[in-house]
């Protein structure tokens, strides 16, 4: 092998393949516990330079998570949306509670290349680095029995919770592989919001359903070609979460006193709402979860625990 190619090949190898994980030391002659992580107690993404898209809707996953993450230490926060109607408030609002935050917003369309390489590249040129990837941008798709959807409304919905999962990942990666002197390594996580529909049947139409399953079979092949770089993909599958996306499902049932009806059917027994996923996004962007890697997780409060079942009987 050549010196510039075993230069190269050193610079896509994680810290941990180049240094191993530290030795403690003994306590009374039995090993100390090794970490990786920080304190758990400390600022979870410290010094973090994160872009999130789907940003823009108050009581989205998005939202919720650029907060995480603001809160938790990060140098650096992109709010991204194709609908900027709210990205302006979002962004005084997370200055006016973590002031040592960078916000910058960002109007573009998850499924076009070059916006998402434009993103990127700001970050790398303004930081030197790219640390997370949350790839939340989605649409809830038809609502229609397959038979009724056509070609062109199928391909839609796979352009933005697909395709644009997809790029974010293709330009998120190399990014992350970017080293400085802030950043000795390369690493970083990449988020991508799937869905409970992505596992199992009856939790969205067709379109929308095929798109999340694509979404979490890119998380799972990525992250294999990868391999020892130290970035990981990881998808998140939320189930019946109070978000813009559901929101009017939500307020019929209020108005309608069946509140409790909503999430009767996990064993939790109600809705979820934007920051428990989040906090799922923090973990997964922390260095807390460095040997998760190529999962599809769940947040849905059991639902896909187990087959359908009558409330109230076992199945």
């Amino acid at each position: 092998m050549s010196s510039a190619a075993a230069k190269q090949r050193l610079q896509a190898l994680s810290q941990q393949l180049v240094q191993g994980i530290p030795d403690e030391g003994t306590f009374e002659g039995i090993p100390r516990i090794r970490h990786i992580a920080s304190d758990s107690a400390g600022p979870r993404t410290k010094d973090k330079v994160v872009i999130v898209t789907g940003a823009n809707s108050p009581n989205g996953l998005g939202r919720a998570s650029a907060h995480q993450y603001a809160q938790n230490g990060a140098k650096a926060v992109y709010i991204c949306d194709y609908n900027d109607s709210h990205l302006a408030t979002h962004k005084r609002e997370i200055e006016s509670l973590y002031p040592g935050v960078d916000v910058h917003t960002r109007q573009f369309d998850a499924g076009d290349e070059k916006a998402v390489v434009a993103v990127v590249d700001d970050a790398v040129s303004k930081y030197g680095r790219l640390d997370i990837f949350f790839a939340n941008a989605g649409i809830v798709g038809q609502p229609k029995i397959f038979t009724e959807i056509d070609g062109e409304g199928f391909m839609n919905t796979m352009r933005t919770n697909a395709l644009g999962v997809f790029l974010a990942v293709k330009h998120a990666a190399p990014a992350m592989k970017v080293t400085s002197a802030s950043k000795q390594y390369p690493s970083g996580s990449i988020i991508c919001t799937a869905s409970v529909a992505g596992l199992r049947s009856n939790a969205g139409s067709t379109d929308y359903s095929a798109s999340k399953a694509a979404v979490i079979s890119i998380a799972q092949t990525c992250s294999y070609q990868l391999a020892g770089t130290g970035i990981r993909v990881n998808a998140i599958c939320p189930g019946l979460i109070e978000t813009g996306m559901t929101q009017l499902t939500f307020d019929k049932a209020r108005e309608r006193g069946t509140e409790r009806k909503i999430g009767q059917l996990n064993p939790l027994q109600r809705g979820g709402i934007a920051d428990e996923v989040a906090r799922v996004a923090l973990f997964l962007g922390s260095d807390e979860s460095s040997y998760v890697n190529g999962q599809a997780w769940a947040v849905c409060g059991g639902l896909t625990a187990g087959h359908p079942f009558v409330p109230g009987k076992l199945a």
